[in-house]
This record gives structure tokens, sequence and C-alpha cells, in this order.
């Protein structure tokens, strides 16, 4: 019989794939709900529909000289969970009850937003250090867990 990837290495695989249409030009991200093993809906980081993105301009946060996981509103983008958010919204899907997979730790606006959106259980698989959304997740019941894989290569497929 052939072994079949797990779920949890399926969703985050697809998780990374989602992370390649980011726009931010310092670290890409991408996020995917998923409810009953079908994915309700996708995001990556990058600016708003419309809005001139990073790769084109320029990055506001490295521009002002801002470390990594501070002052998060200033930047031109959403991040990935933020975007799934606003497309689950957009497209009439609830999220609640979900699970998110993510390429990256979410910080502690995103858990806010995601506790409140109802998400349920949070697998992640490189860790950023936001020791106050670990403890939000943790009181509102979120369960979090970090995946240890090694993501699967892209390949050059060719168009038929």
């Amino acid at each position: 019989m052939q072994n079949r990837l797990p779920w949890p290495d399926y969703f985050m695989n697809i998780t990374y794939m989602v992370s390649e249409r980011s726009t931010c030009s310092r670290r890409k991200v991408g996020a995917i709900a998923v409810k009953d093993k079908r994915i309700l809906a996708t995001g990556y980081n990058g600016a708003p529909a419309g809005v001139p993105h990073c790769l084109e301009i320029g990055c506001l946060r490295q521009e002002l000289g801002i470390p990594s996981g501070q002052r998060h509103e200033i930047c031109r983008g959403l991040h990935a969970e933020q975007n799934v958010i606003v497309q689950a919204a957009v497209h009439g899907v609830s999220i609640a009850g979900a699970q998110l997979y993510c390429t990256t730790h979410p910080c502690v606006l995103c858990a806010k937003m995601l506790i409140n959106c109802g998400i349920r259980h949070v697998f992640f698989h490189q860790y950023y250090p936001d020791e106050l959304a670990s403890r939000m997740f943790k009181e509102a019941g979120v369960t979090v867990e970090q995946l240890h894989f090694s993501p699967m290569q892209i390949k050059d497929v060719p168009h038929v």
C-alpha cells in the first residue's frame, strides 16, 4: 500500500503554495482556514487589492528601520491570517470552528481576530516570538500546534 501524505502536512504544503503570492519583501506568509478537511479560505500577506505593494514601491518598515515584531500598524500590507478572515467574509463563508494552517505563528493582532472568528485550532510551521499571542490563544481555549515537517519542493509543472 502506498504511503499517503498526512492531512496536516497536506494542508501545510498548500499553505506554503499560497505564501508564494505574497507581495511582502521581508517575509512570505500564507494561511488557510480548513473545516472537515475542506479549504474554506486562503490568504497571504500583502497590500490591499488595487493598492501599490512593497514589491513595487519598497518596504515602508524597512525604510523606517522598524524591527520585525514591532509597530505592525506601520505597514502597507495585511497579514495572511487577516486576509483569510477578509476572504471568508467577502464570500460569505463562516470559519467558526475551523482550523487555521499558517506558515508562521500568528502575531497578537491576528490572534485576537482569529479568536473572535471562532478558530479552534492553529497549526503553524515557523515560530514567531509573540508571547501575548500565545497567552491569549491559551486563555481562549484555542489549541496551537507547531508542525515539524519538510515542505515539499514545488517542481515546474508543464501547463497543458
